[in-house]
This record gives C-alpha cells, structure tokens and sequence, in this order.
C-alpha cells in the first residue's frame, strides 16, 4: 500500500508558481525527513528539496535552490513544496519520499516513495 501520495500536479505556463504537496496516509514516522525528487523524460532523477520533522532544516539542489520553498504542516501530515518561476526545463514526474537521515540528499536513502505527480512547464 502506497503512504505517501503527491498532489497538485498539472500544466502551468513559464514564469508560474504552483504548489505540490505530499500526504502521508499512513502511520505518522516522527523525526522522519520528507524529500521531494523529480525525474524528466530520458533522464536521471534528481534531488530537488528536502525537509526535516522539525521543519526547521531545508535542503535544495543548486537547480532549484532560491525559487522553491519547501514547507510542511505535521498536524495535516503534509509537505509542500512551493515552485515560483517555473521554467520548462523542470517539467518532470515529481516524487516525494522519506528518509530517517536527517540531511541526506541521495535517493538511495529515502523508502515510501510516492506514485508522484507530473508538473509540465509551457514555454
């Protein structure tokens, strides 16, 4: 059974904001990191941004690093991930997974994956 599940996925146009989020189903896993990766058409995938429980510590790859926030409300059991001026060269599949290495960036580390949401990019 899947426990975390991406949302708010969809088309924007360049220069857009759109906000994904990640809703965990299941048991809450407190100290638990949340990380938000994503994979484009014939390539790898990469790290996008991360969160730990607290929320106090965030992470970001250098692609991103600046124009998405990454936020959580433990309450609601939900991350988001908040993406201003959107350029098509991020259009990809966005996942979210969780790690209980605070910090890590590598996705060998992180379980739980997300079926993910895809977020398209119009020029």
């Amino acid at each position: 059974q899947v426990r975390l599940k991406e949302s708010g996925g969809g088309l924007v146009q360049a220069g857009d904001s759109l906000n994904i989020s990640c809703t965990d189903s299941g048991r809450v896993v407190k100290g638990y990191t949340t990380g938000w990766f994503r994979r484009a058409p014939g390539k790898e995938r990469e790290f996008v941004a991360a969160i730990n429980w607290n929320g106090d510590s965030t992470y970001y790859g250098d692609s991103v690093n600046g124009r998405f926030i990454c936020s959580r409300e433990n309450d609601k059991k939900t991350v988001h991930l908040r993406m201003n001026s959107l350029k098509p060269e991020v259009t990809a599949v966005y996942y979210c997974a969780d790690t209980g290495l605070d910090g890590s960036t590598w996705s060998g580390d992180f379980g739980s994956w997300g079926p993910g949401t895809q977020v398209t990019v119009g020029s």
